[in-house]
């Protein structure tokens, strides 16, 4: 007998009041593994909410969230992005006073060894560390199609170019899970296609798991293995893509008639 994996993401519960507004209320998830996951319903049906919740930029007023099985209950933003959850956002966060390739380097000194002393002291953990980081840096560049931009800054680049480089930026910060809100906003059919592509190497080249917000329903079908529609900020669906655009609810709340 298969053994049952056990969610890398699991959620029970989760609810946030906002004084007297109840704006998620028993939202319950898992993510594995390897798995590209769904999160939709209508603009202000809470989706980005979770990820604040998930990413502790707000504290759940109820419920739990286990990351890695582990209760993430007294972590914080920071430390939720060391022990393997990454993010981008619907509007795009880049330093843009920085260059392309900076913007990366970026994410990976976060997950930088040396000491304040050694770094001042320019010791060779310093000097190895710093060498680690540039060649990492320009190994994700080159992933995402972005080398020859490497010295340009990151204002400079055309949109889908910059949509790219957060997600190579969130990379380089070694999550397990990758949290993507409305990763195709703004993006033409040829760049949602790319955009399609990207997410399954991110799950195929980095072994990350993928929880995405999306209203591109082609890119959500697309790519998703299970999907879970959120109205109201109360769960409406869970299951499978042929599940979801099969439910008469969901249809009639968020895909139309």
């Amino acid at each position: 007998m298969e053994a049952k994996k056990t969610p890398i993401l699991e959620v029970k519960d989760l609810s946030i009041d906002f004084g007297g507004l109840t704006a998620v209320s028993d939202f319950n998830m898992e993510v594995y593994d390897g798995e590209i996951v769904g999160l939709i319903g209508p603009n202000g049906a809470g989706k980005t909410t979770v990820f604040n919740m998930l990413t502790k930029v707000y504290q759940p007023t109820r419920g739990s969230i286990l990351f890695n099985g582990e209760d993430t209950s007294k972590k914080t933003v920071v430390d939720m992005n060391k022990a393997g959850v990454a993010r981008t956002f619907q509007n795009i966060r880049m330093f843009n006073g920085l260059t392309v390739l900076d913007n990366v380097r970026a994410g990976f000194h976060g997950r930088e060894v040396y000491s304040p002393l050694a770094a001042i002291l320019r010791l060779p953990s310093y000097r190895n560390c710093e060498k680690n980081i540039e060649k990492g840096s320009r190994e994700l560049l080159e992933i995402f199609g972005l080398s020859s931009e490497a010295d340009n800054l990151a204002s400079n680049l055309p949109y889908g170019a910059q949509r790219r480089l957060e997600i190579a930026r969130a990379l380089a910060t070694g999550p397990r899970l990758l949290l993507l809100d409305e990763p195709a906003a703004g993006m033409n059919p040829q760049e949602t296609e790319e955009l399609m592509n990207m997410i399954r190497l991110v799950r195929d080249h980095f072994n990350t798991a993928v929880l995405l917000i999306e209203h591109d329903m082609k890119l959500v079908m697309g790519i998703c293995e299970r999907i879970t529609v959120l109205n109201y900020g109360m769960m409406l669906a869970q299951g499978t893509p042929e599940e979801i655009q099969a439910d008469p609810e969901v249809i009639k709340a968020y895909l139309g008639e």
